[in-house]
């Protein structure tokens, strides 16, 4: 009898034993699935804030240059003498010079930080903004058609803007 108690102690302390091992080893995987589900999480919203904050910038710098533009449009309907109209379309373009850099560089960010229909977009409002300040310069050359040419891309810049906002807004949604 003494054996079979002995061989039945042996017996549940090595089910013990077993069992605290299993419990452990379930333990050590459920520690490394959740930090690596945190790892994840944490990355994720570094991506989010770093895509948000190029994003932000980009449309802050867009809405100076939509600014300037506007107040081209501005100088077509409140300046009649033609002389003060060129002197004004010129300190503008030179506005538009020192904007444009910070939205080029910002686009650049923006592409680098987004999905490819967001880079897109942004590169589209890049291309529309410097279409713009050519047809800006044609103004100020005296090109008969350039004011209808200007309001075109203007437009198309306006429109490229929201088609960015609208596409950071989905991919900010998404991720």
């Amino acid at each position: 009898m003494e054996d079979s108690a002995m061989w039945v102690a042996a017996l549940t302390g090595g089910t013990a034993v077993f069992a605290s091992w299993v419990t452990n080893l379930g333990n050590v995987r459920a520690a490394r699935v959740q930090a690596e589900a945190s790892a994840q999480a944490q990355h994720r919203e570094r991506v989010r804030e770093s895509r948000r904050a190029a994003y932000l910038e980009m449309m802050e710098h867009a809405h100076v240059i939509g600014e300037l533009y506007r107040k081209v449009m501005d100088a077509f309907h409140q300046i009649a003498d033609p002389d003060q109209q060129l002197t004004s379309f010129e300190e503008l373009r030179s506005e538009l010079r020192e904007a444009y850099d910070p939205l080029m560089h910002s686009v650049r960010i923006a592409v680098l930080e987004g999905p490819s229909t967001t880079a897109e977009a942004a590169q589209a409002v890049l291309d529309a903004a410097s279409k713009a300040n050519r047809r800006l310069w044609h103004i100020t050359c005296g090109d008969a058609d350039a004011r209808t040419h200007f309001d075109d891309v203007q437009v198309v810049y306006l429109r490229c803007l929201e088609r960015f906002v609208e596409v950071a807004r989905a991919s900010m949604e998404a991720s």
